[in-house]
């Protein structure tokens, strides 16, 4: 069975429809290890994006997630953990 994998494209494609994007951040850029409110997503848009990614994807994703994964880099590393250990939601 071929595992997908969770990219950056993903979440910035997540991040967009649920949130939008800053006017003056440049999502194409260098920003795997920018803190989230740096690039203008504060808790509640965050909130948002992990319900999307959650079903979206099928997964369940930790409550503590957001205070542990503040960097895109961070919560992509969580995602495909989640999914690649089997821990997926019941349908």
């Amino acid at each position: 069975m071929e595992t997908k994998q969770f990219t950056l494209d993903d979440l910035k494609r997540i991040l967009i429809e649920g949130a939008g994007a800053e006017e003056n951040v440049d999502l194409d850029g260098e920003i795997l290890d920018e803190d989230f409110e740096h690039l203008g997503y504060e808790s509640l848009a965050l909130l948002e994006t992990v319900g999307r990614i959650e079903r979206e994807y099928g997964i369940t994703l930790d409550d503590d997630v957001l205070s542990e994964s503040n960097t895109p880099r961070a919560l992509i590393d969580e995602v495909n953990a989640r999914m690649g250990d089997g821990s997926q939601a019941a349908a």
